[in-house]
């Protein structure tokens, strides 16, 4: 007796009936169209074995489903494209949904090379630059109210110049009495690291940094002999060509704070009342 050939699935016979593989298994046609068989987008039906079958972005279709949703025209072999799933041809698409050039005001065609920029669209050649009128293409450019420059052309037309380097200074720098600097270009006077983000005093016109300015041209406190910048030591006190911060201006015998209060001066010393008038 023969071996059996039986149907993966249904387990019905095969011998003198058509049968298709699947994961190496033997399967009828009915079992395989139900278990295997892709559905169609378009009519939802099951595509069958023997039907030729299109497919586009994971979707599956019947030959004949594959149609344009405005005309109903075949896109078998049409260009086409999608809009919101549904499938356009060309001429429905341009007619309904494509964008036009504001530079030549012609329709911007289905896959074409564009470019698309605060709610208008140019074909690629029709963005130039305003200056040199060359197409900017995928280069960096620079709106100007309703004009698009390359950046050669707006450095030197528009772009302030860095008081430092004297060259363009198109983004961001750093403004002090007037004058215009490129981060890295606003430098310390004294020691030449670059102040951007940070504290900085001026002596005359020139900038300088917190530590420079101390060591060059600030006070020094006469209660702990460091500098008085102004920088995180909050106010300070003088009195008689001295200066103290203000939590440095204390009675030189009990400590208590003077701020705000009435002292006597004793030579070097500085003297609360009661310090005082124990003497």
């Amino acid at each position: 007796m023969s071996d059996r050939f039986d149907c993966k699935n249904c387990n019905e016979s095969l011998y003198g009936r058509k049968y298709i593989l699947a994961e190496d298994n033997p399967h009828c046609i009915p079992c395989y169209d139900r278990l295997y068989a892709n559905t169609c987008q378009e009519c939802k039906e099951i595509i069958g074995h023997n039907a030729k079958e299109l497919f586009y972005e994971n979707r599956h279709y019947h030959e004949h489903c594959f149609r344009c949703f405005r005309c109903d025209r075949s896109l078998a072999d049409e260009p086409f494209t999608s809009q919101d799933d549904a499938l356009v041809c060309s001429d429905c698409y341009r007619n309904e949904f494509s964008s036009k050039c504001v530079a030549c005001d012609k329709t911007v065609m289905p896959g074409s090379r564009m470019l698309e920029y605060d709610g208008s669209t140019w074909h690629e050649d029709c963005f130039a630059c305003h200056g040199c009128e060359k197409p900017i293409g995928t280069e960096a450019f620079i709106p100007d109210k309703n004009n698009y420059y390359c950046v050669p052309c707006y450095e030197g037309r528009f772009a302030p110049q860095c008081s430092h380097c004297k060259k363009a200074l198109t983004k961001g720098g750093v403004t002090y009495k007037d004058e215009v600097w490129h981060k890295e270009c606003f430098l310390c006077t004294g020691c030449k690291t670059p102040l951007a983000g940070q504290p900085f005093t001026s002596q005359g016109e020139s900038p300088y940094c917190v530590k420079c300015f101390s060591n060059l041209y600030a006070k020094k406190c006469a209660g702990c002999n460091t500098a008085i910048t102004g920088f995180g030591d909050g106010k300070y006190v003088s009195f008689q060509e001295r200066q103290w911060h203000q939590p440095c201006f204390k009675c030189s015998r009990c400590s208590v704070s003077l701020v705000g209060s009435g002292f006597f001066p004793d030579r070097d010393l500085i003297l609360c009342t009661d310090c005082n008038n124990e003497d």
